[in-house]
């Protein structure tokens, strides 16, 4: 902590009280950030303190105290997110919930997972595959990712097109309010129409509500072996104008993703290896699912003829689990293998049957910016991720085409009956755009929320939207 001011020198001995001297840090440096591009993410405050509590009782301590005497909290979960939505921006308290790691059970009766905010999705994948017959579908990428982060930010991924996001599992939630009051939402029931649903307004609400400590999520039968296919196009038109009659075609496949054989080919050189086919401009990645082999090769069959009759190079089945694993793990990487020259990475969603439209449109107008702009996602269920890259810039020449790019991508998603962000979030890096595009009665009444939730504005100021 540098430069620190009076108020949270004072408070120092009070959080070790709390949680115990080792547990309060003074030297926040790998706290400061997340996964934000570099060059759109704010700069961290460094006059802050983290605090790192183990249960829902200190977690309350801190933040009656904090709101007594009006410090801000930033709540910290796998530092994964891509909006700077844990990116402390003012002098205060970073909440780091790492500690509160415990999964309390898997409950095969009422087939749940109970577990706690700071547990990551791997652990939370490798408790439950250890019950037979059972499974979490959301994998919304990288595996350290916690629980609370998920549930807070909504949660996506690559099997959202058939299984949904994370606020199609949360049954339950325990959070604690800024006042230190500690609030049960749901349960292990599936069915909840008691009054107005709070659980479902803090879900996705980006940790600017409350602070999430504990969640009950579904769990579903295992849905059996899969099969991934690889099919390359010439064109992007033909790929994605594929996407819609694939998913008419009564197959529902786990996963329906678009990329850039330019992405692709990021993906590759940071896995070190090998797409299954090299050529094309566009290659569609398509996981599905079944109880029997002859139940995939009939999806795949459905598949492969679709694909074909808007222009498909070819159709390579990936059957093999390694096989299947390495396909996903480049497309899995693709934002690492470009992270260095990556000015964003924008996730506009739009209805399945404009994404030709948006995708060739945009794509028109990087041209007439000249700048360089890739594209993958979830073609499944309309998220278009697009990432801005500098290539063919010097210094900060980039700065006025992105602005141009970005606030054309926005408006047309708009235009086209989706929004500015799908899974990535508002926090600080989309929160003028949001009041940009929202309508003034929405935001008014988000404003309202975040006075009603927390009066004195403690928690993430300044990410989302200002009470």
């Amino acid at each position: 902590m540098t430069d620190s001011s009076p108020k949270l020198l004072e408070i120092v001995p009070l959080l070790e009280a709390i949680v115990g001297e080792m547990n309060v840090l003074l030297h926040p440096e790998s706290y400061l950030y997340d996964e934000t591009p570099r060059p759109v993410r704010p700069e961290a405050e460094r006059n802050v303190v983290v605090v790192r509590p183990a249960s829902t009782e200190e977690v309350s301590r801190i933040l009656r105290l904090a709101n007594e005497r009006r410090i801000p909290v930033f709540v910290r979960g796998g530092g994964t997110g891509l909006s700077g939505g844990a990116i402390p921006t003012r002098p205060g308290i970073v909440m780091s919930m790492e500690r509160m790691n415990r999964i309390v059970e898997i409950d095969e009766q009422n087939l749940v997972a109970v577990c706690e905010a700071g547990v990551t999705l791997r652990q939370l994948l490798e408790a439950v595959e250890k019950v037979p017959g059972l499974s979490f579908p959301p994998h919304p990428g990288d595996e350290s990712a916690q629980i609370g982060g998920l549930v807070a930010n909504n949660a996506g991924g690559a099997r959202a097109v058939k299984y949904g996001v994370m606020r199609n599992y949360v049954l339950g939630l325990e959070v604690v309010l800024p006042s230190g009051d500690v609030l049960s939402l749901g349960g292990k029931v599936i069915k909840n129409v008691t009054g107005y649903d709070l659980m479902h307004l803090i879900i996705g609400s980006e940790g600017t509500l409350c602070v999430i400590t504990k969640a009950i999520l579904r769990l579903i039968p295992e849905p059996g072996a899969t099969y991934t296919l690889v099919i390359p196009f010439n064109t992007t038109a033909e790929a994605i104008r594929a996407v819609p009659e694939i998913l008419r075609s009564g197959v529902v496949p786990l996963a329906l993703e678009y990329m850039d054989i330019e992405a692709v080919r990021a993906g590759e050189r940071v896995t070190g290896k090998k797409w299954p086919y090299s050529g094309g401009k566009a290659h569609l990645m398509i996981i599905v699912d079944g109880g029997t082999e002859d139940e995939l090769m009939h999806k795949s069959e459905v598949i492969e003829r679709v694909a074909r009759r808007h222009g498909a190079l070819d159709v390579l089945v990936g059957v093999g689990r390694r096989e299947q694993r390495d396909i996903l793990e480049i497309r899995s990487l693709i934002y690492e293998g470009l992270k260095d020259e990556t000015i964003e990475v924008l996730d506009v969603s739009v209805p399945i049957g404009s994404i030709a439209e948006f995708v060739e449109r945009c794509q028109d107008e990087a041209e007439r910016l000249g700048i360089k702009v890739l594209y993958f996602g979830h073609a499944g269920d309309g998220n278009v991720h697009q990432q801005v890259l500098r290539w063919g810039f010097e210094g900060d020449e980039w700065v006025e085409s992105y602005s141009k790019f970005k606030e054309f991508a926005f408006g047309l998603a708009r235009e086209l009956g989706g929004y500015i962000t799908a899974e990535h979030g508002i926090g600080v890096v989309k929160k003028e755009d949001m009041v940009r595009t929202m309508p003034e009665t929405a935001l008014t009444l988000m404003r309202a929320i975040k006075r009603v939730f927390d009066p004195n504005n403690i928690l993430n100021p300044g990410k989302v939207i200002d009470p």
